[in-house]
Formats: structure tokens, C-alpha cells, sequence
């Protein structure tokens, strides 16, 4: 399918919102990490050091620091597994609006607590993303509340293509980039800004094969959807959208190269060689552009300098432990 560009996402968009957000969010460091049997270079784009430990705040701050002030007195809310409720609760607190977050009942408790910490009020719902999103739009019926999406918006996507924007700034010689992937806010901002600015650049998401939705989508060029059943399998929770979001799926189609799985063992493989090769904390969700890179190297094109996205680093401790503890695949 041909998708027109000129309606999507602009590199002046970008542009102005990373001027926007540059007070909140930070420019987050390439890494470079010494993986066997690498082809060529690679280098991991550390979101797991912004002020929230994920990229979230990029998205969440560039639509809430564009609310009018009648806007902000009314609040806002959202409905997230637990990096976007962070960056929403981050940045309203940053304008001094209330944050209510609709958030599963198995969510992460390290990611409740500093949604918490923040400042913001969490409204307990089931394991469905479907059911977060119509509490959400129960309590804006109630209160009024202006919603701030976790992907399918875009200023959102906006926001995060800003850390595509600071790749190309800082590796100009990028020839690959990999992201993680489930409602497609950061592959679609990642892959706009990368493609406007360097349209030779291969960019592919990631995905975990237990909740391989967009994957999917991308191949029979449809919107999936995948029950909670099966999303909620993956140890990335992060990723456990059900579907993939129609404005980041026109921009996925315009933009993105190919979209490739990972299993369970090799998240859990490439978060220790992560930590071991570049002592970054990761996420399950954000190693899987890592894992990518570590296993399925058949399927991606050859590359001089790789960035793998480690889109987060919200991760339990005990949790991690148990998997730096692990040997083999």
C-alpha cells in the first residue's frame, strides 16, 4: 500500500516540539554496546535515562505543554500500563494540572508507585487495554478531564519522534534503527523523523511473537486486533496493546521497513547482554530492538552503525535479578 506523506507527521513538527520539550525531556545518549557476532556497529539510544526511566515523557509533554490554561484547570487523564502514565503524571505536574491514570490491575508495581510519586490519582480497571480506554472516556463524560492518548494522536507521535530526530544528530552515518513496537507511538515517530531526514535508513520495529499484533497488521496491511488473553503474555509489558493505532499504522505504513518478533528467551537474553555490554538497565520492552539484533540478524539488512531503541528501563528489581541470573537463550 502507498501511503502520501504529505499528511503525516512534518520535520518542522518535530523540530518545534523538541524545542518545545526541551526543558522537560532530555537528549538521551548513544550507547555503544559490544554484541557477538555483530555485523557492524551498534549503538543503544538510552531512553531508560530520561527523568521518567522512558521515552513517554517525550509524547506526554509535547501534548500537555500545548493545553490552554482552561485546559489545564480541567485537567487530564489517560490509560496506560505504566511509562505513559508516568510521563502524563510528569508533565502535569510540570504545568500544575491534576493526572488521573486508568491503569490495569497488572500493572507493574515499581510503575504505579512512581506514577504515585508524581502526584497522580490511578483508577484500577481490569488486564484489557479495550477496558482502560472506555473508563477513560467514562471519567471525561464525568469530569471533563482532556485526554492525553498514549499513541494514537498526533502530537504524541510528534513528541516521540524527537528521539528519531536526535539519533540522525547524533550518529549522521545511521544506517539501521530498530524499535520496539505494540500501539506504535515511537515506531511511528522514530521511523517519520528518521525517513524525512535520511530516507536510506532501514527502520524496523520489534515486537514480542506473544503479542505480535502489529507484525501482523503490518503484513496483511490491516488493523488486527489480539485479544488481552494473549497480549498479557509477554513479560514486556509495555507491549501488550491489543492493537496498533490508526494514525501510528499510516505512518508505520509510509515509514517502516519491516516489523520482526522476538521470543520470551531472547528479551530475557538480551536484557543481560545489554546490562553486561553497555551497563544499561532495560526493560523487557525495551530490549526486544536488542534482541532483534542478537537472533534474528537473517532478517534484517546488513549495517555499518545500528541503533537499537531501549525504549525504557522501568524495570523490577527482583525481576531483574532473576533474569541476569539466567544462562542461555
Amino acid at each position: 500500500m502507498t501511503v502520501s506523506t504529505d499528511t503525516l507527521v512534518s520535520l518542522d513538527a518535530v523540530r518545534a516540539a523538541a524545542d518545545r520539550i526541551s526543558n522537560i525531556a532530555v537528549k538521551t545518549p548513544l550507547v555503544r554496546a559490544y554484541f557477538p557476532d555483530a555485523s557492524g556497529k551498534v549503538w543503544l539510544k538510552a531512553e531508560s535515562l530520561q527523568p521518567i526511566g522512558s521515552f513517554k515523557l517525550r509524547g506526554a509533554a509535547n501534548k500537555i505543554l500545548q493545553l490552554t490554561p482552561e485546559e489545564i484547570s480541567r485537567g487530564v487523564i489517560t490509560y496506560s500500563s505504566g511509562n505513559h502514565a508516568q510521563g502524563v503524571a510528569y508533565g502535569a505536574r510540570a504545568v500544575g494540572a491534576k493526572a488521573v491514570i486508568v491503569m490495569p490491575s497488572n500493572a507493574p508495581a515499581i510503575k504505579r508507585a512512581a506514577t504515585l510519586a508524581y502526584g497522580a490519582q490511578i483508577v484500577d480497571v481490569g488486564v484489557a487495554s479495550s477496558e482502560r480506554l472506555a473508563k477513560a472516556e467514562e471519567l471525561v463524560r464525568e469530569h471533563g478531564y482532556i485526554v492525553v492518548p498514549p499513541y494514537d494522536d498526533e502530537q504524541i507521535i510528534t513528541g516521540q519522534a524527537t528521539c528519531g530526530l536526535e539519533i540522525v544528530e547524533q550518529l549522521p552515518d545511521v544506517d539501521l534503527v530498530l524499535v520496539p513496537v505494540s500501539g506504535g507511538g515511537l515506531l511511528s515517530g522514530v521511523a517519520t523523523a528518521i525517513k524525512r531526514l535520511r530516507p536510506d535508513v532501514k527502520v524496523f520495529g520489534i515486537e514480542p511473537e506473544l503479542a505480535g499484533d502489529t507484525a501482523e497488521s503490518f503484513r496483511t496491511g490491516k488493523i488486527v486486533t489480539w485479544g488481552a488473553e494473549l497480549t498479557s503474555r509477554t513479560i514486556a509489558d509495555g507491549l501488550r496493546t491489543q492493537s496498533v493505532g490508526e494514525r501510528n499504522f499510516v505512518h508505520i505504513q509510509a515509514f517502516v521497513d519491516g516489523i520482526i518478533t522476538v521470543t520470551e528467551s531472547e528479551i530475557r537474553a538480551a536484557m543481560r547482554a545489554i546490562v553486561s555490554s553497555a551497563r544499561i538497565v532495560p526493560e523487557p520492552s525495551g530490549a526486544v530492538s536488542s534482541a532483534a539484533l542478537l537472533f534474528h540478524s537473517a532478517q534484517l539488512p546488513s549495517y555499518k552503525n545500528a541503533v537499537a531503541v531501549v525504549s525504557g528501563g522501568n524495570v523490577d528489581p527482583a525481576f531483574l535479578a532473576q533474569v541476569l541470573t539466567e544462562t542461555g537463550v
